[in-house]
């Protein structure tokens, strides 16, 4: 008998996979018996990535700004695979501005990457999900979406959105059994978040502001929770979004 956290035989993509959290969970995934599609820009990286994990893992390079670029990635991996069980839209950026500097370049692109790239990665997987009947979407949110974060009013508007597009998704896909969920981390240790956790006054301020657990968060912590949505342990949970914030949105 199968564990119910087991996801041998299921197919899964990581978009945004070859650093950082995306990395940690497809590690995840894969630790749990899944085969997993690597997913970023520059193939060359992905493939060494790849080749981390071993013979039950491929790669996948294309931007997911371009609704075109992601139909066709996804109409590949139908045409070699025949399903995809599990998508994990982890793609996102955080340009950091305050409100009254935003440029509209880069409100454009990080809606283009958080918003866009979600959604339509969403869509063409539920596509080949419902001919299927059945598929689990996991979204990156963040409690940027539940917490104002100053310097970062556009990165927390996309997060919010996608907590809700998640509740969306979910209850017009339900009756394909599809399930469509959400995490929402805290700061994580990353290459994304180095720079400012570098700051001393910066760091003692995130922990102080991890009001339960005071620590900054590891890449694994976030993977778990994304395995445990995307396994048979959590087939009754659909529209709901996980904060994994060590009490920072509690207090």
């Amino acid at each position: 008998m199968q564990s119910n956290f087991d996801l041998t035989g299921r197919l899964a993509l990581v978009t945004g996979s070859s650093r950082g959290i995306g990395w940690a969970i497809a590690q995840g995934l894969a630790a749990a018996g899944a085969r997993v599609l690597l997913h970023g820009r520059n193939a060359d990286a992905l493939n060494r990535r790849a080749a981390e994990l071993g013979g039950n893992a491929g790669a996948l390079a294309f931007d997911v700004t371009d609704a075109a670029a992601v139909c066709t990635a996804f109409e590949r991996i139908e045409a070699e695979h025949g399903r995809l069980d599990i998508l994990v839209n982890n793609a996102g950026i955080a340009p950091e501005n305050p409100a009254e500097n935003v440029r509209e370049q880069d409100f454009d692109l990080t809606v283009a990457v958080n918003l866009k790239g979600t959604f339509f990665a969403s869509q063409a997987a539920g596509r080949i999900m419902i001919q299927q009947r059945r598929g689990c979407i996991v979204n990156m949110s963040s409690q940027a979406g539940f917490a104002a974060l100053p310097t970062e009013s556009v990165y927390c508007m996309t997060k919010a959105a996608i907590a809700h597009l998640t509740k969306c998704l979910a209850v017009e896909w339900g009756k394909h059994n599809i399930r469509v969920n959400a995490v929402a981390p805290t700061f994580i240790h990353t290459p994304g978040t180095e720079g400012a956790l570098a700051d001393p006054s910066f760091r003692a301020d995130v922990i102080e502001r991890i009001a339960a657990l005071h620590r900054i968060g590891e890449p694994m912590e976030v993977a778990g929770a994304v395995v445990f949505l995307a396994s048979p342990a959590a087939t009754l949970i659909t529209g709901h979004t996980l904060l994994i914030d060590g009490g920072w949105t509690a207090r």
